[in-house]
């Protein structure tokens, strides 16, 4: 069977339009109206959905109605990423249907699952093609708005793609896959004529000791990645790019998380050497495990840090955990932080979206 053509749209903001774009809501609704709130959406802006709507949080049906209306109504458009192929994937012969019931056991959320909820049915029924059957007719708006959404947005100077692109090959020539899962994307060598806006990969899995969730830009390769990790981190963010209007390269963002705020008492130093790890090489080794805090030894590099014992994943003594870091945040007496987690060290806290330890006392807002 030949491979599908991706979908692409060319676009033309109009003179003086906002353009605000948010990547990798994955069902989280509160995140979403949250960071629109911020960004003050509104009026003429235009609103980017650029991949990843669905999947992984618990309204990804509520989320999808969402980004349709906002779409029907000409303020939105959406762009298609992994988590979002939803129409093709349910177009497959029956040959594939084991394993897609096999990965939504597995999942345990998402849009399939917020269907069946809405209808009565259950994914544990043993016959998944008739489920696929029924699940057809009621959502055949929502089947036909995912199969026609475009897997990158063109306009004079931007490409709103969900997860990269190859430089100097029409967007029409790619694969899907090159669009809506291209993995470490600013870690390629691509260099782009047009500014290209991206997600999928969470921008804290490219630092190394520093786990900072807000874009990046990179002005000189004409890459901008987005992805906050909305519901992948425990300390993530959605993030909205604003891009005051076509041709600007002035952009700027604002971001949302629903951590509680407090304003910290002392000055604290930054604490000098830290390592942060994360998804994809979380493997440890527990040398002392704690009821609270666990001392282990990160496996590949040999990096020895206190870990909250329950980011630790079995009770093994090697075994993968939960994204962790010991950076201590350079602090000043007033300034506001965001409280993800109160131990009897002290706080895991987010100061300008960059998360890491304060030990000193908080005046709780």
């Amino acid at each position: 069977m030949p491979e599908k053509k991706p979908r692409i749209e060319r676009l033309s903001p109009a003179p003086g339009q906002r353009i605000l774009v948010v990547s990798d809501v994955h069902g989280n609704l509160p995140y979403l109206h949250g960071a629109l709130d911020r960004a003050h959406f509104g009026g003429d802006d235009l609103l980017i959905f650029d991949g990843d709507f669905l999947e992984k949080g618990e309204q990804s049906l509520d989320t999808l109605h969402a980004v349709m209306e906002l779409c029907a109504s000409g303020r939105a458009r959406a762009v298609c990423g992994n988590c979002d192929e939803w129409a093709e994937i349910f177009s497959m012969d029956r040959d594939t249907d084991a394993r897609i019931r096999e990965y939504l056991l597995w999942r345990g959320c998402g849009l399939i699952w917020d269907m069946c909820a809405r209808i009565g049915r259950s994914i544990e029924e043993p016959d998944f093609t008739a489920l696929k059957a029924a699940l057809r007719e009621p959502f055949a708006a929502e089947w036909d708005f995912l199969a026609r959404i475009p897997h990158a947005i063109e306009t004079e100077h931007y490409i709103f793609a969900h997860a990269g692109a190859h430089a100097g090959k029409p967007l029409e020539e790619h694969r899907v896959q090159e669009l809506v899962k291209y993995d470490n994307f600013l870690r390629s060598d691509e260099s782009f004529d047009k500014w290209i806006v991206v997600g999928h990969w969470p921008v804290v899995l490219y630092g190394e000791s520093v786990v900072n969730a807000n874009p990046i830009v990179d002005r000189q390769r004409k890459i901008i990645s987005i992805d906050g990790g909305c519901v992948l981190k425990d300390d993530g963010q959605l993030n909205v790019l604003i891009i005051p209007e076509e041709g600007s390269e002035d952009f700027s963002f604002v971001s949302y998380d629903p951590f509680p705020t407090a304003r910290v008492t002392e000055d604290q130093q930054s604490g000098g050497r830290s390592y942060y790890i994360r998804w994809g090489d979380s493997r440890v080794r527990v040398l002392r495990r704690g009821e609270e805090f666990s001392l282990c030894r990160h496996e590949r590099t040999g990096y020895e840090m206190e870990i909250l014992t329950k980011y630790l994943f079995t009770d093994g003594e090697v075994t993968d955990c939960n994204d962790c870091t010991d950076y201590v945040l350079p602090l000043r007496r007033g300034d506001t932080v965001s409280i993800v987690e109160r131990t009897s060290r002290g706080y895991f806290v987010k100061h300008n979206g960059v998360s890491g330890w304060y030990f000193g006392a908080l005046e709780e807002d």
